[in-house]
Formats: C-alpha cells, structure tokens, sequence
C-alpha cells in the first residue's frame, strides 16, 4: 500500500508533462499566443503572471476553462478578452498547462 501512493504520483505528473506539447500545440492552433506569451506580457498577461493570480484556488482550473471558453473583461485591464471556439476538455487541457506555467 505504501509503493501505492509515490506510484500514482509519478503517473500523474508523467500524464501531465505529456499533455503540455499537446497543450502547448492547441493554444497555438486556436491562437491564444497572438495575445499571451508564457514569461511577458503582450495584448494579455503572460501565463506566467496567470499562474500566479490563480495560484493556490482549488477551482482555478474550472474557473480559468470558463473564461477561455466564455472571454471577460476586467480583470486584467481594459482589453477584452473574446470567448474561444474550444470544446470544455480543451478549456481544461488550456487551464491546466496555463497554470502549470510557474515563474
């Protein structure tokens, strides 16, 4: 039971690091680095600077999906974001290799 728990822990963070390229590629394709970049910021706040915001909020991976999905204003000054043509599973994919993005 004790080798139980490091051996889910490493496939989990194995699962992970491999869906990042594929993450990485679908904010690509639905252009989400026209606006965002990881370490600076462009016509949005980078990744990074996301990542932190977020940082510790149990939902942040929910609530993150939500406005890629939905778009907002506001809350990071006054250029809108517009909502994404993405499905809910690639809004969670999206959120999670955003907040996987730690400085």
């Amino acid at each position: 039971m004790k080798l139980l728990l490091p051996v889910l822990l490493w496939l989990s963070a194995s699962a992970a690091l491999a869906a990042a390229p594929n993450a990485q590629a679908l904010a690509t394709s639905k252009n989400c680095l026209a606006c965002h970049a990881v370490e600076r910021k462009l016509v949005g706040p980078s990744y990074q600077d996301v990542a932190a915001r977020y940082a510790g909020q149990k939902d942040a991976v929910s609530r993150l999906a939500e406005k890629i999905q939905k778009g907002g204003s506001g809350s990071w000054g006054p250029v809108p974001m517009p909502a994404n043509p993405v499905t809910p599973e690639e809004a969670k994919m999206l959120a999670t290799w955003v907040l996987s993005q730690k400085k």
